[in-house]
């Protein structure tokens, strides 16, 4: 399964997390905003609509920068998960599906539970920002 993923970092250094909801798999993880890239879209593009559908905010593919990737096993699938580091974009984040956020201090992502294929990404980030 193909995810694209990002972090947004705010003008103060904070990367925004989203909680995923109740009734999702792995419900009340925290994890970068996202989503499955369709048939059809680059992770760029998809990326672009889950930002608008999840949060409201509008970025343009110029400003995701190529950061890393994830890549995990799960029991029922394979995950690879390409992650942007984005620090323009318009509009301000809201939760939009009901989703829980929070913007966190890059020393602080570790204190947030995370799906397995998230973890190994906080480090990366923290020696990045």
């Amino acid at each position: 399964m193909l995810v694209s993923a990002v972090a947004l970092v705010d003008a103060d250094g904070r990367v925004l997390l989203a909680q995923r909801p109740a009734g999702k798999a792995m419900a009340g993880l925290w994890e970068f905003p996202g989503g499955k890239v369709d048939p059809g879209e680059t992770p760029e593009t998809a990326l672009i609509r889950e930002l608008t559908e999840e949060l409201g905010i509008d970025v343009t593919a110029s400003c995701l920068a190529p950061f890393t990737f994830a890549s995990h096993s799960y029991p029922d699938f394979h995950l690879l998960m390409p992650l942007y580091v984005c620090r323009k974009w318009s509009g301000i984040p809201a939760a939009r599906e009901g989703q829980r956020f929070a913007w966190v201090r890059p020393a602080r992502l570790g204190d947030y539970p995370m799906p397995p294929a998230d973890k190994p990404l906080v480090a990366m980030l923290c020696d990045l920002l």
